[in-house]
C-alpha cells in the first residue's frame, strides 16, 4: 500500500503537558531519524504496509491553560525527571520552536478549582456559555487547518482529568443542540472537533465523546472517534494477568492496588473529584475479565517528589486447588510521559487511518489502547489486540 504524501495536523488539548510535550519531541525526532520507534504499537512488524501517517507528515498545534512550550516542557521533563537526552532535545528545539506557535490559549467553561489552579491569569479564556466555547474551539482548528495547509486533522485530548459530570446530558443530538450543549470542557473540545469534520481521541478519563448524542454526531459528519482513558501501566497488567487467572480456573478473592505519582496529573488527581473519575475507569474492568467480582480497592496518592515517574503496586489474592490460598504482587514503575507520548503518535495514525477509510464513530478496534474502550465490550488484552490486527493490518 502506498503512503498518503499530505500533511496532517495533530492537536493537542493540554499542549504545554508532559504527553504532549514528549510527543512533540518524540515525531521530531523520528522524523530525523534520531530515535527508534521503540513502544509504538504501530511500528511493529505487524502492520508493516499499512499506510499509516509517518512522523514527518504531521504538524503539531493545540490548546493549553498555561503559559509554556512544547521545549520548555520537554526541558522541564529532562531537569525534573531524569529523562530524555539532552541531544535529542537540542537537536530538535527549533522544530518544537515552530510546533510551539501554533499553540493557542486553552477554553475553559466552568473548571472546577483542581484545574483553574493550573491556568494562569490572563491566558486561558473563559467561555461564558457552552456554544462559544464551540465557536472559540472551532475558530483555532479550522484556522490551523486553513493556514497549514492541512488534508486533515486529529484532535487528541491528552489535558488533566475531569470530575465525573453528574449533569443529565440529552440523549440524542438534536435535543442536545436545543438544550444549549451542556456538556463538561471535554465534550465541548469533542464536540467541537467532530461537528466541524475532524477524528477526536480521548486519552484521558474524562467524558470527552463518550455520550449517545456524541456518537450520533460522530456518525453523522462521518469521523471516527477513539478513546477513553489510556491504560498504561497497572491497568495494562490487569487486562492481561486477569484473563490468566481466569483461564486457569483460579479464583481471585481480592485485588488491591496503590499508585502514587506527581507531576500535574498527580495534582490535579488529589482532588477528590478529580481521582474520582481515574477510580472509576481503573476499576472497572475486573468483573468483566473474571466473570465475577472480587473484592478490589484502588488508591492514587499525590507524592510531589516523584515528579514524572510513577509507581504502582498490586497485591492479588487467589485461591487454588484444594481450597488453598496464595498471592501474586506485583510492583510497576515508569515515566509517565514516555510510557503515554508513542500512544498519543498510534491513536494519531489509527485515527487518521480510520478516517481516510471511512469509518464513523466509536473505532473499537483501537479498544487495546484504553481502560474504557469505546464501541467493545471486552477487556482481555489479547482478545482487543487480536480485533486491532484483523481491523487494520
Amino acid at each position: 500500500m502506498s503512503e498518503s504524501r499530505g500533511r496532517i495536523g495533530l492537536w493537542l488539548i493540554g499542549a504545554h503537558g508532559g504527553v504532549a510535550c514528549t510527543t512533540a519531541l518524540g515525531l521530531a525526532a523520528l522524523a530525523q531519524g534520531k530515535q527508534s520507534t521503540t513502544g509504538m504499537v504501530t511500528a511493529l512488524p505487524a502492520f508493516a504496509g499499512v499506510p499509516f501517517v509517518q512522523p514527518a507528515q504531521f504538524v503539531l498545534g493545540g490548546h493549553d491553560i498555561r503559559r509554556s512550550s512544547f521545549g520548555a516542557g520537554v526541558r522541564e521533563l529532562h531537569e525534573r525527571s531524569n529523562v530524555i537526552d539532552s541531544n535529542t532535545i537540542a537537536a530538535c528545539d527549533a522544530q518544537l520552536a515552530a510546533w510551539s506557535a501554533n499553540v493557542r490559549p486553552g477554553v475553559v467553561y466552568r473548571p472546577n478549582a483542581a484545574i483553574a489552579a493550573l491556568s494562569d491569569a490572563h491566558f486561558a479564556r473563559t467561555a461564558e456559555s457552552p456554544v462559544q466555547a464551540v465557536e472559540w474551539i472551532q475558530a483555532d482548528l479550522r484556522e490551523f487547518v486553513r493556514t497549514r495547509e492541512l488534508e486533515a486533522l486529529v484532535v487528541v485530548n491528552v489535558a488533566s482529568t475531569e470530575p465525573l459530570h453528574e449533569v443529565a446530558v440529552p440523549g440524542t443530538l438534536a435535543t442536545l443542540r436545543s438544550a444549549g450543549l451542556p456538556l463538561p470542557t471535554s465534550s465541548l473540545y469533542a464536540y467541537a472537533a467532530m461537528e466541524a469534520g475532524y477524528a477526536y481521541v480521548n486519552l484521558t478519563p474524562s467524558t470527552g465523546a463518550n455520550l449517545p448524542a456524541l456518537e450520533e454526531l460522530a456518525v453523522t459528519k462521518n469521523v471516527p472517534h477513539l478513546g477513553r482513558d489510556a491504560k498504561t501501566g497497572e491497568t495494562l497488567l490487569k487486562s492481561v494477568l486477569a484473563p490468566m487467572f481466569a483461564k486457569r480456573n483460579l479464583k481471585v478473592l481480592s485485588w488491591v492496588g496503590h499508585n502514587i505519582l506527581g507531576n500535574r496529573d498527580g495534582q490535579v488527581l488529589h482532588d477528590p473529584a478529580n481521582k474520582a473519575s481515574k477510580v472509576k475507569t481503573k476499576e472497572a474492568l475486573l468483573g468483566d475479565l473474571l466473570g465475577y467480582t472480587p473484592q478490589s480497592h484502588v488508591s492514587i496518592e499525590y507524592i510531589p517528589s516523584l515528579d514524572d515517574w510513577k509507581t504502582a503496586w498490586d497485591h492479588i489474592h487467589f485461591e487454588g486447588f484444594l481450597g488453598t490460598k496464595m498471592t501474586l504482587q506485583f510492583t510497576w514503575q515508569g515515566c509517565d510521559s514516555l510510557l503515554a507520548a508513542p500512544l498519543v503518535i498510534d491513536l494519531a495514525r489509527l485515527a487518521a487511518l480510520a478516517q481516510q477509510r471511512g469509518h464513523a464513530g466509536a473505532y473499537a478496534p483501537a479498544a487495546c489502547f484504553f481502560k474504557s474502550p469505546n464501541g467493545v465490550a471486552t477487556h482481555d488484552f489479547s482478545a482487543q489486540f487480536a480485533l486491532l490486527l484483523d481491523a487494520v493490518a
